[in-house]
C-alpha cells in the first residue's frame, strides 16, 4: 500500500488532484486509514496509469472514468495506442530540435521552414484514437451497424465512398459553393448516414476537416481525385455546414 503523498511523489500528479479524482469517482483509494489517510494497492496504481496515459491522448476526465469503468476496456489496446502516440511524439520533438539547431547556425535564413511545428499526423492519430474509445452515440451506432459486416461489405463501402471523392475531383474547377458541388456534399453526408451513422452537421465538418489534415486521408482522397480534392471537399463541407 502507498500513501495519498508517496502516490503524488511517485506520479508528478499533486495530492490535490488524487483528492479530485477521488471525489469525482475516477480514482478511489483502496482504503482509508483511521485517521482518514488514503491508501493505494498495485490495482489503483494501475489505473492511475491508465487515467494519465488516456490524460497524454487528451480525453475529458468523464470520458476517461466512461472508459475505464466499461466492460469492453481492453488494457493492451490501450497501451499500443500510447506507444504509438509517444512515438510520434518523439519523432516530433526531434524535428523542432533540428529546427532549432538550424535558426542558431543559420539565423532567419532558416525561417522558411515550418514543417517542424507540423502536428498533423500526431493530432489526427490521437483523434483517431479517442473515435475508438470514446463510446460516442455515433460510434456505438457504427458499431451496431458494423458488428455483421464481412470482408466483403468493407471492401464494397471503401469501393462507394471513394467514388464520391472521385466527383469531387472532377468538380474541383468550380466554385466549392456550387449547386452542384453541394449537392455531392449532401449525398456524402447521406452515404455515412446510411452505412456508419447519424451524420450530423457538427460531424460532417469535423470529418471535412479531418479530410485536408495532411495525413492518410488526404494522401488517400487526392489519390483518386487528384492534387487538392481533400482540400476542396472540405473547402465545400464546410460551406454545406454552416
Amino acid at each position: 500500500m502507498k500513501t495519498v503523498n508517496e502516490v503524488s511523489k511517485l506520479s508528478g500528479i499533486s495530492v490535490r488532484t488524487l483528492h479530485h479524482y477521488d471525489e469525482i469517482g475516477l480514482l478511489k483509494p483502496t482504503s482509508t486509514t483511521e485517521a482518514g489517510y488514503r491508501l493505494y494497492d498495485e490495482i489503483a496504481l494501475e489505473r492511475l496509469q491508465h487515467i494519465l496515459l488516456f490524460r497524454e491522448l487528451q480525453f475529458p476526465l468523464k470520458d476517461i472514468k466512461e472508459i475505464l469503468d466499461s466492460p469492453d476496456f481492453d488494457r493492451n489496446k490501450a497501451l499500443e495506442q500510447q506507444i504509438e502516440l509517444l512515438t510520434m511524439k518523439k519523432e516530433h520533438l526531434e524535428n523542432l530540435i533540428v529546427f532549432a539547431r538550424g535558426i542558431k547556425m543559420l539565423g532567419v535564413r532558416y525561417m522558411g521552414d515550418f514543417s517542424a511545428f507540423d502536428t498533423r499526423r500526431l493530432d489526427e492519430y490521437a483523434a483517431r484514437a479517442k473515435e475508438s474509445w470514446g463510446k460516442t452515440e455515433a460510434y456505438k451506432e457504427f458499431e451496431e451497424k458494423s458488428k455483421e459486416w464481412t470482408e466483403e461489405t468493407e471492401k464494397n463501402l471503401e469501393v462507394e465512398v471513394m467514388s464520391l471523392f472521385v466527383e469531387f475531383g472532377k468538380m474541383k474547377d468550380l466554385d466549392p459553393a456550387d449547386e452542384k458541388v453541394q449537392a455531392q456534399v449532401k449525398k456524402l453526408q447521406e452515404f455515412f448516414t446510411e452505412h456508419f451513422y447519424n451524420c450530423t452537421p457538427q460531424i460532417l465538418s469535423g470529418l471535412g476537416r479531418m479530410y485536408s489534415g495532411g495525413g492518410e486521408f488526404t494522401e488517400s482522397i487526392d489519390k483518386v481525385g487528384g492534387v487538392g480534392t481533400a482540400e476542396f471537399t472540405n473547402q465545400a463541407i464546410q460551406i454545406y455546414c454552416k
